[in-house]
């Protein structure tokens, strides 16, 4: 496995992968139960744990994009070769827009601070669920049409995800297992 120099002392790398797209698309399932299959860590969408309706401001996207930077450096610290990332900045700063029709500036510094090694882009393909937050159900082409096109404008490439849960799966792992294989 590679590694890298922290302080005087190697660890292991750990391979950044991030789960992105629309809402209700299989993203948190898939994070929690990778993270199982692989025996590591996940980071969890963190505006779940801010925002209780979609009635939010400017300063709590900001701290949903600080916490979101937060709890993925945490969890790098205790990763297994991969951590699972349920969203990233770039999903803060479409929604802020959407919602907001602003996007605060640091969202942008915070992306850059964080780099993945894969995206995967889920499609809309399965069945919407609501979940109290959700409520983009008659938007959903469009925004996957944003999500794809912010991609494709940070000319970041991405695997595109769809089918049943089964599909997606056998699709998602088959990219981490080569992913990880790269590192053995």
């Amino acid at each position: 496995m590679k590694q890298g120099l922290v302080i005087g002392k190697l660890v292991p790398l750990v391979k950044k992968v991030c789960f992105y797209g629309p809402e209700s698309t299989g993203k948190s399932t898939m994070a929690k139960r990778l993270a199982k299959v692989y025996q590591t860590e996940y980071v969890p969408e963190v505006a779940k744990e801010i925002i209780t309706s979609n009635a939010f401001t400017l300063e709590d996207i900001e701290k949903i994009g600080h916490a979101q930077s937060e709890r993925i450096e945490e969890k790098l610290k205790t990763a297994n070769r991969i951590l699972f990332c349920d969203t990233d900045l770039i999903t803060t700063q479409i929604y802020a827009a959407h919602y907001l029709h602003q996007v605060p500036p640091i969202l942008y510094d915070l992306e850059n601070r964080v780099t993945y090694d894969l995206y995967f882009l889920f499609d809309i393909d399965i069945a919407w669920v609501p979940d109290g937050l959700r409520d983009l159900r008659e938007n959903r082409r469009e925004m996957y049409e944003i999500f794809k096109s912010e991609l494709i404008l940070r000319k970041i490439p991405f695997v595109p995800v769809n089918g049943n849960y089964t599909e997606r799966e056998k699709c998602v792992r088959e990219k981490i297992d080569s992913l990880l294989a790269v590192n053995d």
